[in-house]
């Protein structure tokens, strides 16, 4: 698979420097016939993390208690190839690795995170596919474009299903999506990946947790309202900032439903198993404009999300997580080393804003501070969520090269009474390079 990947990228390059083409903000493209109309397009994004912070109390990394987190990790490397074969026929695959750290196994394989076929009914109100693909969810984020994101990292507990039922948020299904007027619409019947092979799934309980039973087919939709600049359809992931360069304001609404897909026990007793639906709804809008004429901008992104998966259903996660386990009699609720309650059935609130600084002066450097807050009421928990990011980013140069400055600060619940015990911090610093 690799070699293929050399392949592939050295002849593009080769053909592309023979024919006059050129390496692009939009990456490498190699035109397929005279009017360009045909193409195959690459680009390639890889981003680095070193971070530093304190793990969640009991945390054990190999059967040893890991007090602290120190390390250099690839948080995300992709490939993406993707063009138009003639006028109504386009292909997407995206290939690469996620979250390789210094416990994972060596020499990581790359995987498919996509692999599309897609046909146009029409050149804007109807394309349908079908593979593995990021058109399902029920949120703009829920298939973000992790080349351009405005802060560190996305909100993922957008992404839902994220590994469990799906694979890194694709889903295996068909779709329909297109534009009419100013309304962009997506739709996805989906079957979702075996639970049996998930991270994160537990044994059933008393409380709810993602049923091992034969799943229902999963229906997603998701719909905006663009009233200002359009933006584009043609891939299902969704620009985080266009740093002043587009006037965006979008209100969107969308749903997530599976019949049956989570299940619990009746009670203590644990006489009757309770099979539930998995239901999410969401509403968010999105800002994304430039201010007066010397180069500042802002960007806003809200989202507000009626979350059911079941009774009392909450998961922990943490990107690239170095601990696997939290010590027995720990009174740690919120999971090993990084981790926090990221998906739960309750309400949960996001937002993220940030400023791109004035460049009057056309600097070549640009600096952009943000936030992120995520705020949720889980049904379990007896208080509130809340997750806090304040972060600066570097734009050397625009996305291609970019340097992220992140504090993070997180709960950590007593699983004795569902209350938050301490926070703790995390420092993050990205590098992201892309073509």
């Amino acid at each position: 698979m690799k070699r293929i990947v050399l392949g592939v990228f050295i002849y593009c390059c080769l053909v592309s420097k023979l024919k006059g083409q050129a390496i692009t903000d939009e990456g490498l493209s190699y035109r397929l016939n005279e009017s360009g109309s045909s193409y195959l397009k690459l680009n390639l994004t890889t981003q680095m993390w070193l971070r530093l912070g304190e793990n969640n109390p009991g945390s054990t990394q190999a059967g040893f208690v890991a007090t602290n987190n120190i390390d250099v990790g690839i948080r995300r490397s992709r490939l993406q190839l993707y063009g138009m074969l003639n006028e109504k026929s386009f292909i997407y695959t995206q290939i690469g690795i996620n979250n390789f750290g210094v416990n994972s196994s060596r020499k990581p394989g790359l995987f498919f995170h996509d692999v599309v076929g897609e046909y146009h009914l029409s050149k804007r109100t109807l394309h349908l596919g079908m593979g593995l693909s990021g058109w399902g969810g029920m949120s703009r984020f829920s298939s973000p474009a992790v080349a351009n994101i405005m802060g560190l990292d996305v909100p993922l507990f957008l992404q839902t299903t994220n590994d469990v039922s799906d694979q890194f948020l694709r889903k295996l299904g068909v779709y329909g999506k297109g534009k009419l007027g100013k309304l962009d619409y997506r739709i996805m019947l989906s079957t979702p990946m075996a639970i049996q092979y998930a991270t994160g799934v537990n044994a059933i309980d008393i409380q709810s947790d993602f049923s091992l039973k034969p799943a229902a087919v999963q229906s997603s939709a998701y719909v905006m309202y663009q009233f200002l600049d359009e933006e584009s359809n043609l891939i299902p992931y969704t620009v985080g900032t266009y740093m002043g360069k587009k006037r965006v304001f979008n209100i969107g609404v969308g749903f997530q439903y599976q019949k049956d897909a989570m299940w619990h026990l009746s009670d203590t007793l644990r006489r009757d198993t309770i099979s539930e639906p998995l239901l999410n709804i969401a509403i968010d809008a999105f800002y994304d404009a430039p201010i007066g004429r010397s180069g500042a901008a802002i960007s806003l992104y809200a989202a507000v999300v009626k979350a059911n998966y079941g009774k009392n259903y909450v998961r922990n996660n943490a990107p690239m997580n170095l601990s696997d386990a939290v010590l027995a009699g720990s009174t740690n609720g919120s999971g090993p080393g990084t981790a926090f309650p990221m998906f739960g059935t309750g309400n949960v609130f996001y937002l993220q804003g940030g400023y791109l600084l004035p460049n009057k002066n056309n600097k070549v450097v640009r600096v952009m501070p943000y936030f992120m807050l995520t705020h949720a009421k889980y049904d379990k928990f007896n208080d509130a969520m809340n997750v806090f990011d304040l972060g600066l980013n570097f734009f050397l140069k625009a996305h291609k090269t970019k340097v992220s400055l992140d504090y993070q600060n997180r709960p950590i619940y007593n699983n004795t009474n569902w209350r938050v015990q301490d926070r703790l911090g995390l420092f993050i610093v990205q590098l992201q390079m892309a073509i």
